[in-house]
């Protein structure tokens, strides 16, 4: 199977690379940690303008109506870029809403008028109803919150959460808060016997754990190639050499993975279970330890605030905890019957 993209994804690819880069670089998530949303209002609405939360949505919602692989491959971009925001939460609330048949709300999300935070069930709780206590990811000005389970996804109305207690994240390119619930009906309901969104989370959490993951590659090796100690770049050294090769080898890996989960959803594969948790588990693994061993690359300059190596290894751990904790995840890819 062809996993590498076609030249139409590679020109998406790069018109969304383009963008990201010019109007939302890394360097503003370090400008902007203090304001309440990690983006502007205007700039979001522009991602909403170029397509970038409506990729995989039906036309008659608005959206583009491309494959799920191609879906993928933006959330790679999106990960190699440190791209902040609710793009996970509206991408995949904007489905919930149109397979839900309100097509008025999913055009919302997909203008970028309406905001999704995306709650995050902790411990004991259930999805239908609502009822537990969550995190809840890019709350600021959110309309709706999309809370995403095993047996289905639910939209309900953010205030109906009660009170949001505001918490502080390591990753300043994020925002959270904190709310109990002791019992909410969903405005929108969504099986997973309909539409398996919760596949498709963790896939597109692999893929933006993906793009991390090459990205902290890339940017290690660069710096192994450019710094010089005793007159040498320090890429001459095996310890280095090889610590970028295996940073490159988990990354080609996450993404080869990736892609073929998002392959195996689309085309409902028997194994698609197996193809997911093994895309969650190695993305997982590979952007942490990319990210954990380019700062060992930078030495003592991966340590400071400035350095960008650290913003990919806090943002690896956001994304690596959403919809399942990483040990449950191995847990049951070990019980998987093998690939067919």
């Amino acid at each position: 199977m062809n996993l590498l993209p076609g030249p139409e994804q590679l020109e998406i690819i790069e018109t969304a690379g383009e963008f990201l880069a010019e109007r939302m670089p890394i360097e503003s998530i370090r400008a902007h940690r203090h304001a309440e949303a990690a983006v502007p209002e205007g700039l979001w609405r522009e991602c909403a303008e170029l397509g970038l939360l409506t990729l995989g949505l039906d036309e008659e919602a608005g959206g583009s109506g491309r494959t799920f692989d191609d879906e993928a491959l933006l959330f790679i971009e999106l990960g190699k870029r440190l791209s902040p925001g609710p793009f996970l939460a509206c991408t995949l609330a904007a489905r919930v809403a149109a397979r839900c048949g309100d097509v008025a709300l999913a055009e919302r999300i997909g203008s970028g008028t309406a905001l999704v935070a995306l709650a995050v069930l902790r411990g004991d709780g259930d999805v239908r109803p609502v009822k537990g206590t969550f995190d809840l990811f890019e709350p600021a000005g959110a309309s709706h919150a999309l809370v995403v389970g095993r047996v289905g996804a639910a939209l309900v109305d953010i205030e109906s959460l009660g009170p949001l207690t505001p918490v502080s994240a390591a990753d300043p390119g994020t925002r959270m808060s904190s709310a109990t619930v002791e019992s909410v009906e969903a405005s929108h309901w969504l099986s997973s016997e309909d539409d398996w969104v919760w596949g498709r989370a963790v896939v597109l959490a692999a893929a933006y754990l993906t793009g991390l993951a090459s990205a902290a590659a890339a940017l290690a090796t660069e710096h192994a190639k450019t710094r010089e100690q005793f007159g040498k770049p320090i890429g001459v050294h095996q310890a280095i050499k090889h610590a970028c090769v295996n940073m490159e080898i988990a990354a080609e890996a996450a993404q080869a993975q990736t892609l073929f989960a998002a392959i195996a959803l689309a085309s409902e594969r028997p194994d698609a279970l197996l193809q997911v948790l093994s895309a969650a588990t190695v993305a997982g693994s590979a952007a942490v330890d990319n990210a954990a061993a380019g700062i060992q690359v930078f030495g003592g300059m991966g340590y400071t605030f400035e350095n960008d190596m650290h913003l990919y290894l806090k943002r690896a751990h956001v994304f690596r905890h959403l919809f399942a904790e990483p040990a449950d995840v191995l847990a049951e890819l070990l019980a998987q019957d093998r690939a067919q």
